[in-house]
C-alpha cells in the first residue's frame, strides 16, 4: 500500500528554514519578550524552537537588530551602537522619587528581599505606596516566602525590569557610577553606604543570599 509514507509526511516539522521564519514573524509580532515553549506552542508538531533561534540569532548578527534574551523569554531589539537614532522616539518618562529608586536598587541587587531588610537596609521605613508604585510599574513583583516566623513575602525584579534596562539577568545589573551616568541616581550617595567600598566589592558579595 502507499498510504503508509504519505501518513507519515504529515507529522514531518517544516525545514529548518521555514522554522527560522516561523520564530522571526513570532518575534517580530510580539509585543512582549517570548519564551522558547511559547514559540513550539504556536509551531507545527515537530518543530525545534530553539534550533530555528540559534539560527535566527546568526542571521541577524551585525543587522540593526538583534535577537536578544530576556530572562527565560526572547525579542527583537536595536542594536546597542544605533540606540542614538531612537532618541527623538522615546518618551519621556517620570522620575521615580528617592525613595522608589532606593527600593528597587535594594531589591534588585539583594533579591530575594523581605520588606523589612528593605527598611533595614535603607534604615527608614518604606511606605506601601513606594511599594505599589513599583508593583503596578512592574518593576518588581512577589517572590517566595521565606521559612521563617511569619513567613514573610519577598520581593524580585521582574523580566519587565531586565528588558526596560537591557539585561539579561539581574547579574547584568551595572554599579554606582554606570546608575549616575544613566541618569537613575543623583549624586548623593545611597544611604548606609561607602561609594569606594561600593564599587570595589562588586556585585558577587550581593547575591550570596539568592
Amino acid at each position: 500500500m502507499t498510504g503508509t509514507p504519505q501518513e507519515k509526511t504529515l507529522f514531518e516539522a517544516p525545514p529548518v528554514a521555514e522554522q527560522e521564519r516561523m520564530v522571526e514573524a513570532i518575534l517580530f509580532a510580539a509585543p512582549e519578550p517570548v519564551t522558547l515553549r511559547e514559540m513550539e506552542a504556536r509551531m507545527p508538531h515537530g518543530c525545534d524552537a530553539a534550533e530555528a533561534l540559534a539560527y535566527l540569532r546568526r542571521r541577524y548578527e551585525g543587522r540593526g537588530v538583534h535577537v536578544v534574551r530576556v530572562g527565560d523569554a526572547w525579542a527583537f531589539r536595536t542594536a546597542p551602537d544605533l540606540g542614538f537614532l531612537m532618541q527623538k522616539e522615546t518618551v519621556e518618562q517620570k522620575k521615580l522619587s528617592r525613595a522608589a529608586i532606593e527600593t528597587l536598587a535594594i531589591v534588585a541587587y539583594h533579591q530575594p528581599v523581605t520588606r523589612a531588610e528593605i527598611e533595614e537596609i535603607r534604615g527608614v521605613a518604606v511606605s506601601r505606596g513606594t511599594i505599589d508604585q513599583l508593583l503596578e510599574l512592574e518593576w518588581i513583583r512577589f517572590g517566595r516566602r521565606r521559612l521563617t516566623p511569619g513567613r514573610p513575602v519577598t520581593f524580585v525584579v521582574t523580566e519587565t525590569f531586565l528588558d526596560h534596562f537591557g539585561l539579561e539577568s539581574a547579574r547584568d545589573l551595572p554599579g554606582l557610577k554606570e546608575l549616575r551616568a544613566a541618569g537613575l541616581l543623583d549624586s548623593r550617595p545611597m544611604p548606609g553606604t561607602d561609594e569606594e567600598e561600593e564599587e570595589i566589592t562588586g556585585q558577587t558579595e550581593l547575591f550570596e543570599e539568592e
